[in-house]
C-alpha cells in the first residue's frame, strides 16, 4: 500500500494532459518495472542457463554423430515428437537441432507463463484489490495501466531473447539460427501475454483471469504435440499452435523467418482486442458477469473445508480436464508406439524391453510421469493460495471466531490432497483409456489408475514443502519451486545427459514402479510419505507461533 500510494503521489505531478487515454503510461510501467526487478531476471537467467547448461553437457553424452543419430530417433518416434518438437534435421542430427526441436517448446511455454503471470498481475490483480481504482482516481489514462503492463511483459520478454541468444552463441552455434530461436521464443511470450490481456477484461478474478489464459497455452501446447506425432515435421494441427509456429523456423537446419509473422499478427489482433474491449466496461467489473450465488449458504460452506473446495472447484476441474484430455491423446498413440518400435528394435532396448505390451507400457508410465510432476505444481499452487488469503486480509477474519489456526491450515491441505487424488486418478485413466483404446486392451486404464495414484507420496511432499514455506513466511516460497523445477528437469532430461544414477535415484518422481502391474517398492515411498506428514506438522507448528502478515 506505500508503494501504492508513493506511485500515487508522483502521477499527481506527472504530465497533466487529462484527454489522453496513456496518460502516465511511463510512470506506471517504470512502478512495473521496480515490482518485477526480481522476478524478470529470474525468468530470464532461469531460461538462458537451462540452455547454456545444455550445450556444455549435451557434447559430453553424445559425444559422437553415432550417438547423435540414436537421439534422433527418438524425435521420429510419435511419442518423442509429442513430448519435443517436430523433428527437423533428423538425418544429420546436431548440437542446434538438437536444442531447437527438445527445449524450444519448453522454453515458449516457460515464456507464454511469464508474461500471463504479469500481465495479470498488473492489470486484473490490481483492480480485484482495488488499487487500480486508487491511481485512476490520479490524472491516468484510461488504457495506461494495461499499456504499462504490456511494455513491462515486452520488456521482459526482450530480457529472455536477448540472454537466450547469449547463450546459445556462447555454445558455439550460428547466430542467425540462434537468433531465430532466441526471437521465437520471446514472441510466444508477447502472443501470450496478449492473451492474457484480452483474459484479463472478460473475468472479474485474477485466478480465473489466469486459468483462461492458462487454457489457451495447454490446448496450443496440445494441438502442437499431437501435430508433430501426427507427422514428422508436423501436421495441419501443429499449425494452429504459436508454439509450433517458433519451432517451424527450422532454426539449425533450414532457416526461415516467415511463421514468426504468425506470432507478430495474432499479438496486434489480440491487443486490438483488448484494448476494444477494455473500452466498454467499468474499472474493477469483468464482461462475463459475476453468476450470483445462493442466498443461504450451504451445510458445506460453514466447514472450513467446505468453503475451500468451493473455491477451489473450478480450479480442480479445469485442470482435470486439461490433463485427462491431454493424457487420452497422449495414450491414443499406444499402436503407433507398438508400431515403431517393431519396427526399430534398438529403440525398444533403450527402455529396456522388446515386446511390445512392455514396452508401450515402459513409455507411456514416462508421460505419467510428467504428468505427475503438473499435478505437483497444481499441489503447491494451491497450497501457496494461502498467502494469498492471508494478504488480503480473509485469513485474519476466519481466525477472528474461534476457529483455531491448525483447523484452518489442514482444512485447507485436506482439499489441496483430495484435488491432487483426483487429478492423478484422472491423468492415470486417461492415459490407460487412450492405449486401451488403441490397442485393444480396456484393462490399460485401471492399471494406470492405479499407478498414477503411487505418485500421490511425491505430490504431497511438494505441497508439504510449500506448507512449510507458508508457515516460515519470511523466507518466502522460491526455494520450493527451485526444488521442484529441479527435479523436473532430472526427471525429463536427466537420462538425456547421463547424469550419475545416484543423482537420478534421488529424484523423488522416479521412486514409483517403471511399469504397471509390477511390484511397487513401497519402502521409498512409505518414507516420502512420512516426510509430508512431517512438513505439514513442521509448517502447521511455524504457523501457530508467527504473526498474521499485516
Amino acid at each position: 500500500m506505500t508503494a501504492t500510494m508513493t506511485a500515487s503521489r508522483a502521477m499527481r505531478h506527472s504530465h497533466r494532459d487529462d484527454g489522453g487515454n496513456l496518460v502516465a503510461t511511463g510512470r506506471l510501467t517504470r512502478f512495473a518495472l521496480r515490482r518485477d526487478r526480481v522476478r524478470i531476471p529470474v525468468w530470464a537467467v532461469s531460461m538462458a542457463g537451462l540452455i547454456g547448461y545444455f550445450g556444455l553437457v549435451i557434447p559430453i553424452a553424445y559425444p559422437d554423430q553415432a550417438a547423435l543419430q540414436t537421439r534422433a530417433a527418438i524425435m521420429k518416434d510419435p511419442a518423442g515428437a509429442m513430448m519435443t518438437g517436430p523433428g527437423y534435421g533428423v538425418e544429420n542430427y546436431t548440437l542446434g537441432a538438437m536444442l531447437a526441436n527438445e527445449l524450444l517448446g519448453m522454453l515458449a511455454a516457460a515464456a507464454a507463463l511469464m508474461s500471463i503471470f504479469l500481465v495479470i498481475r498488473h492489470t486484473r490483480a490490481e483492480e480485484e484489490t482495488g488499487r487500480t481504482e486508487l491511481i485512476r482516481a490520479n490524472i491516468v489514462g484510461r488504457h495506461a495501466p494495461l499499456t504499462a503492463a504490456l511494455i513491462a511483459v515486452a520488456i521482459a520478454n526482450a530480457a529472455v531473447t536477448a540472454l537466450l541468444m547469449i547463450a546459445l552463441v556462447g555454445n558455439g552455434l550460428e547466430g542467425v539460427d540462434s537468433l531465430a530461436v532466441a526471437a521465437g521464443v520471446g514472441l510466444v511470450g508477447l502472443t501470450f501475454g496478449s492473451v492474457a490481456a484480452v483474459t484479463a477484461q472478460l473475468s472479474e478474478h485474477a485466478r480465473t483471469a489466469s486459468g483462461m489464459a492458462g487454457a489457451v497455452l495447454g490446448l496450443a501446447y496440445v494441438l502442437r504435440g499431437v501435430g508433430d506425432a501426427q507427422e514428422l515435421g508436423g501436421s495441419a494441427l501443429s499449425w494452429l499452435s504459436p508454439i509450433g509456429w517458433a519451432q517451424q523456423t527450422r532454426a539449425f537446419v533450414d532457416l526461415r523467418w516467415w511463421p514468426l509473422l504468425l506470432c507478430v499478427s495474432l499479438t496486434v489482433v489480440l491487443l486490438v482486442g483488448a484494448y476494444l474491449l477494455a473500452a466498454g466496461r467499468d474499472v474493477g467489473a469483468g464482461l462475463v458477469p459475476a453468476r450470483l450465488g445462493r442466498a443461504n449458504a450451504t451445510a458445506a460452506l460453514v466447514h472450513p473445508a467446505g468453503l475451500t473446495l468451493r473455491m477451489e472447484r473450478g480450479s480442480i476441474i479445469g485442470w482435470a480436464v486439461g490433463l485427462f484430455v491431454f493424457a487420452a491423446l497422449t495414450g491414443s498413440m499406444g499402436q503407433g508406439i507398438v508400431d515403431s518400435f517393431e519396427s526399430q528394435p534398438q529403440f525398444a532396448e533403450m527402455f529396456g524391453a522388446l515386446g511390445g505390451g512392455d514396452v508401450l507400457r515402459r513409455t507411456l508410465v514416462t508421460f505419467l510421469g510428467t504428468f505427475a510432476m503438473a499435478v505437483a505444481v497444481y499441489a503447491v499452487i494451491s497450497v501457496n493460495r494461502l498467502r494469498r488469503e492471508e494478504a488480503e486480509g480473509r485469513t485474519g477474519a476466519v481466525l477472528a471466531t474461534n476457529m483455531s489456526r491448525p483447523h484452518w491450515l489442514l482444512s485447507s491441505l485436506a482439499v489441496t490432497a483430495l484435488g491432487s487424488t483426483v487429478l492423478l486418478g484422472v491423468t492415470g485413466f486417461g492415459l490407460g483409456a487412450g492405449a486401451g483404446a488403441s490397442i485393444g486392451e480396456p484393462s490399460l486404464a485401471w492399471d494406470f489408475t492405479l499407478t498414477a495414484l503411487a505418485y500421490l507420496p511425491v505430490v504431497l511432499f511438494f505441497a508439504g514443502l510449500a506448507v512449510l514455506a507458508y508457515g516460515l513466511l519470511r523466507l518466502g516460497g522460491w526455494w520450493v519451486w527451485l526444488l521442484l523445477v529441479g527435479s523436473i528437469l532430472i526427471g525429463i532430461y536427466g537420462p538425456l545427459l547421463n547424469l550419475p544414477d545416484a543423482v537420478l535415484d534421488a529424484e523423488p518422481f522416479g521412486l514409483v514402479a517403471q511399469v504397471p502391474g509390477t511390484e511397487v517398492d513401497a519402502v521409498p515411498l512409505l518414507w516420502m510419505s512420512v516426510a509430508a506428514v512431517a512438513l505439514f506438522a513442521a509448517g502447521t507448528l511455524a504457523f501457530r507461533k508467527r504473526d498474521l502478515e499485516a
